[in-house]
């Protein structure tokens, strides 16, 4: 990987506070639920006027242009590419792109998008292609964390500011990217494990439908969970775990063959709701009753939220999607040459049963 090495500055790695997080706004609101507190404790934290929360702390590892090897640029007349990873079938995916291009829109910035359509070898053929026709910078949603070296090395030649949504990618901050965005994916699983715990008493077998295999999400949402189940509730026996693929489809046959190898499960953690809405296929496709097995997702989805209204879904950790102003005010304040967080964390919410139908609307 081509490295900017030599034109790295020590201030790009030093610790101050930040207060560029309580300033950034995101562009929904978060539903509200007694989990709101629950979060990993993070010292402060602030909300922009679209109601994202944002963790604050006391400082954080920043990068500016000038360490990152860029010059100043107005970013009202300059070209943002983005990358999907992801086909859109999948709600968290509508959303996220809908967000960026709406916050593109908002601000007349000429916008450049493309669709991996899951396809990790078309997601670099894709941003390739949008350095080609001139994009100035980057949002990336990636499908996978490894493998980004082609694109890093075509955008360092050029000094295009990346940032990355939802998902890392496995390179070193201000020197092959600017900043990642995203959820704290340990302290997700840790709350789909405290859920878990609640709904079934914490005893019996459960079961995990894996994300994707090769990115951080599937692999920190696991460990926190898995933590916390071990720590707070040893009467619960992970006994089978296979990835769904984030897909429902393949959450459907998951737990098709989970039900009939393991016919005394007592729940199921997946780690999307898209899983989980397919593991409500299956269970109903097996005459199994709402609540016979606990279900417990991430992400807040219209659908997995009214499943919990119907019974069927026991807990729901959010993972907002609307990336479109923070990812956008983050290259904004970058181009101009301030310093912005290598690491922006932002707090999520959760839907039980106290909360979902009054919040079903702050789903999406």
């Amino acid at each position: 990987m081509k490295s900017r090495t030599l034109l790295r500055r020590t201030s790009a790695r030093t610790l101050l506070a930040v207060g560029l997080a309580a300033s950034l706004t995101f562009a929904a609101g978060c539903a509200k639920s007694e989990d709101d507190a629950s979060g990993s404790g993070e010292a402060a934290s602030g909300k922009g006027d679209s109601g994202q929360v944002v963790a604050g702390g006391d400082g954080g590892a920043t990068c500016a242009i000038d360490a990152y090897g860029g010059k100043k640029f107005d970013l009202k007349t300059a070209t943002v590419g983005f990358s999907q990873s992801e086909k859109e079938a999948n709600p968290f995916r509508i959303a996220e792109t809908a967000s960026i291009k709406a916050e593109a829109e908002k601000r007349g910035v000429r916008l450049l998008t493309a669709n991996a359509q899951s396809q990790f070898s078309k997601q670099i053929s894709d941003v390739q292609d949008l350095i080609a026709k001139g994009a100035d910078a980057l949002v990336i949603a990636p499908l996978n964390s490894d493998g980004w070296e082609p694109v890093l090395r075509a955008a360092s030649a050029r000094h295009i500011p990346i940032v990355t949504v939802d998902r890392k990618i496995n390179a070193k901050a201000c020197e092959d990217y600017v900043s990642f965005i995203g959820s704290d994916f340990v302290e997700q699983g840790r709350r789909a494990a405290d859920r878990m715990i609640e709904a079934t008493g914490g005893k019996g077998e459960i079961a995990i439908l894996l994300g994707t295999a090769g990115n951080n999400v599937t692999t920190e949402r696991t460990k926190g969970f898995k933590e916390r189940i071990e720590e707070k509730a040893p009467g619960l026996k992970v006994v089978f775990q296979q990835t769904g693929e984030f897909s429902r489809e393949k959450g459907q046959q998951v737990t098709e063959q989970l039900i009939q190898s393991k016919p005394g499960i007592t729940g199921i953690y997946a780690e999307n709701d898209e899983m989980g809405l397919g593991a409500v296929n299956a269970l109903k496709g097996a005459g199994k009753k709402a609540g016979d097995i606990k279900i417990v997702t991430i992400d807040g989805t219209k659908g997995a939220v009214r499943s919990i209204v119907s019974g069927w879904i026991d807990g729901v950790i959010e993972s907002n999607p609307r990336f479109g102003p923070l990812a956008f005010s983050t290259l904004d304040s970058f181009t101009r040459g301030e310093k912005v967080k290598q690491d922006i964390v932002i707090k999520d919410s959760a839907y039980t049963g106290k909360n979902a139908e009054a919040d079903l609307s702050q789903a999406y």
